[in-house]
């Protein structure tokens, strides 16, 4: 860790480590310390021009050169090319030296990586971006055994105590929560955790504790957690309540919320995706972009499956972009049943898009994309519909939250196309 970084970042997915990466670009534009070639990189149109791609593939570790095969056998991953080559409509080069390290909002990043191997493939690929762009990077071990998450406390606890600002990026977290706790910060900052963001502000208005909308929290194993866990979690909710012992709170988010009393709702237009990556190359296809609602519980697998060969068909779809928490065994079933490619991709989909070669349009099902890609992919020409899920696609093991909240993402995006839920066969 860096001895007494003012600004302390945590991140346990690569969208929440690149949307740090966009509210520390949007902070140094608004102090007028953004680097020239930010603003020059801007074309008329507000689309980016052609420039490096940035250069740190001696991070890969072979666990991660070998992870995609491993988990899903016969199902390519994304091409080969890593993020030090460059990409169509990207200028080669080495990496340009970056401001992260220098100015008083300049964030150390530490990463709270999952166990997954997917997840944390991507995160050390956008933690390469952080470094090239001049930030400073801690990976902090805080899963994968009974006493990581005390270790990871005890190692982060005075830093966090004496940051002046903290970014989190997903504020439901347990052990973000915990690191809440000993937080002295004037300033809270909540970066975009995806379409969780509006239910975070939504539940902090309604004065609830804070509770993931998939969860159903059934059993009585879960509700003793809960009871347990209730102190913790209710010291975060105070934390990130605006106007608590004179501290700020930022909301940075790309998704459609309403601010509370005292909270800052500043907008993520990607615009240091833009400036750094693209425009892209289009291809004449459709590509589909995967979600892991099946993963989650919420829509049953066999009209999920039947719901993709719909839109497959309707759209001449030729890849699939999986989400990072698709099981291998699903994709396998969806690539044998439509002919799909699947695309593991190896950064979020925000920067494989704006990179490219990407499809003229881009269909997802209610999911944060359809909020943050048509920021990305401004004056590009692209077009991002989204599919809507009909309820009878729910599990019985949905909550009961499932189907309001999955409406909600589709009817609030903004600059999209709206596609009826496609036809689905009965589950059995």
């Amino acid at each position: 860790m860096t001895p007494s970084a003012s600004t302390l970042a945590f991140v346990e997915s690569p969208v929440q480590l690149l949307n740090v990466l966009e509210w520390a670009h949007a902070r140094r534009a608004d102090d007028g310390t953004a680097r020239p070639h930010d603003a020059a990189a801007r074309a008329d149109d507000g689309t980016a021009r052609p420039h490096d791609a940035p250069a740190r593939a001696a991070d890969r570790t072979a666990v991660d050169r070998t992870a995609a095969g491993r988990l899903l056998d016969g199902v390519p991953s994304q091409s080969e090319r890593s993020t030090a080559a460059a990409a169509p409509g990207d200028r080669a080069g080495g990496p340009r030296p970056g401001p992260g390290a220098s100015g008083a909002q300049a964030p150390t990043i530490v990463v709270l990586p999952p166990t997954d191997p997917m997840s944390r493939g991507q995160l050390r690929r956008v933690a390469a971006l952080a470094r090239d762009e001049g930030y400073t990077v801690h990976w902090q071990e805080a899963r994968g055994g009974a006493g990581a998450p005390f270790r990871a406390f005890a190692a982060l606890a005075a830093d966090v105590r004496g940051a002046e600002r903290i970014v989190v990026g997903d504020p439901f977290s347990r052990f973000v929560q915990l690191l809440l706790a000993p937080a002295r910060a004037a300033e809270l900052v909540v970066v975009d955790d995806g379409t969780a963001t509006m239910e975070f502000v939504a539940q902090l208005g309604r004065g609830e504790r804070l509770r993931r909308w998939h969860r159903t929290g059934s059993g009585a194993g879960a509700r003793v957690r809960e009871l347990a866990y209730a102190p913790v979690s209710g010291t975060a909710r105070r934390r990130l309540t605006p106007g608590g012992g004179g501290r700020g709170v930022e909301v940075f988010t790309s998704m459609p919320v309403t601010p509370l009393p005292g909270m800052d709702v500043r907008l993520n237009d990607f615009a240091w995706t833009r400036a750094r990556f693209g425009p892209p190359r289009l291809t004449r296809g459709t590509d589909l972009v995967g979600t892991s609602l099946v993963e989650t519980g919420v829509v049953d697998p066999a009209r999920y499956r039947a719901a993709v060969l719909a839109l497959t068909r309707e759209h001449g779809a030729t890849r699939y972009f999986a989400h990072r928490r698709e099981s291998p065994e699903k994709l396998r079933a969806l690539s044998e049943a439509t002919g799909l490619e699947i695309v593991r991709p190896d950064l979020p989909l925000e920067l494989i898009a704006r990179r490219g070669p990407v499809g003229r349009t881009i269909v997802s099902f209610p999911s944060t994309v359809v909020h943050t890609l048509p920021y990305a992919l401004i004056g590009t020409g692209v077009t991002v519909a989204v599919c809507q899920v009909d309820p009878r696609w729910l599990t019985a093991a949905a909550s009961p939250r499932a189907r309001g909240f999955l409406a909600g993402v589709t009817d609030t995006a903004r600059d999209v196309r709206r596609l009826p839920a496609q036809a689905a066969p009965a589950a059995g």
